[in-house]
């Protein structure tokens, strides 16, 4: 697979990484099967894909543990293996709350650790910035598990310029996740052009739109029972139908290219940046070779210039 940094100064890493939230939590409960995602995890190292992205919230819990069994030597070693803090399960009724206290971040790194049984992180990342704690506070924290040779860099997601440059303040930013897709555009505008000027990498999550983009959805009935994206805008009967235009124009480049509408969606997104390397998610060794195969997929001038023409999706993120 082809590679890039993780950022001006990170490890090599494959410009395609693994998101693994789904193994564990949100998509497709009954789809879930651990031996198999313990063997897509190592079949992604082979693949090159070797950016391994989870956090403590998946599950919770359990995404990391999951991620441990299968990133025992030699896997750990081939890995650059990422984790996030500061989501935490919600209280009343809520799906999650936020947490980026200091004392929590420094409780929270530990126990990562231990779930992921190794003793340092390529990179720890604010999973979001909590309204109630100065961003300087919690990133000092996460700052200090660098210190302490817990995690070799750090990083944001789901940030603005501004927060981006106070963290950059306390302690450098390796990174910034945040979702980016053909049908989520918004980080174009201001986030990801700061981050190459920076040289911080950035890590888009969801960039095959939740799985919309692949072409596998044309109703909402199509979604799995209990699965998390049925509760979503865009997923909605009239939403999701309007936004079959969006995979239409997306499969018509695929046919022209002999690809598939997933490497189309990918390809359009590491093209976006120099450090640009998309995480998309997948619990299944058939779309894991898809995805991985979308790193050699070269879009031409104009195959760029119809996706970047496509209109803007119906109904909000959440």
């Amino acid at each position: 697979m082809r590679t890039t940094t993780l950022g001006s100064n990170g490890p090599e890493v494959g410009v395609i990484g693994l998101g693994c939230m789904g193994m564990t939590w949100a998509y497709d409960p009954n789809g879930r099967d651990d031996t198999t995602s313990v063997e897509v995890l190592r079949s992604a190292l082979d693949l090159g894909v070797t950016l391994i992205d989870t956090a403590d919230i998946y599950g919770p819990y359990d995404n990391e543990e999951l991620v441990g069994r299968a990133l025992t030597p030699p896997y750990r070693e081939r890995a650059v293996l990422a984790t996030k803090v500061g989501l935490v399960p919600g209280t009343g009724g809520a799906r999650v709350g936020n947490d980026g206290r200091p004392e929590h971040v420094r409780r929270a790194i530990d126990d990562s650790l231990r779930r992921l049984g190794t003793d340092h992180v390529d990179l720890y990342q604010l999973h979001r910035v909590d309204p109630e704690v100065p961003i300087e506070e919690t990133w000092g924290a996460l700052a200090e598990a660098v210190q302490a040779g817990k995690a070799l860099r750090i990083g944001l997601s789901e940030v603005t310029v501004e927060q981006i440059k106070r963290a950059q303040a306390v302690h450098p930013v390796a990174s910034v996740q945040s979702e980016l897709s053909l049908w989520t555009r918004d980080p174009l505008a201001e986030v990801l052009p700061y981050t190459e000027e920076q040289g911080i990498a950035f890590l888009p999550y969801s960039p095959l739109g939740r799985g919309f983009l692949t072409g596998r959805f044309s109703s909402a009935a199509e979604l799995p029972a209990d699965d998390w994206r049925s509760t979503l805008p865009r997923f909605q009967a009239e939403a999701l139908q309007a936004n079959l235009a969006l995979v239409e124009k997306v499969q018509q480049i695929a046919a022209r290219t002999g690809a598939t509408a997933a490497q189309v969606a990918l390809a359009w997104v590491v093209g976006q940046g120099r450090y640009v390397v998309p995480i998309p998610g997948t619990k299944t060794p058939k779309y894991l070779a898809d995805n991985a195969a979308a790193a050699e997929l070269t879009l031409t001038a104009a195959d760029l210039a119809e996706l970047d023409a496509l209109p803007a999706p119906v109904g909000g993120r959440y």
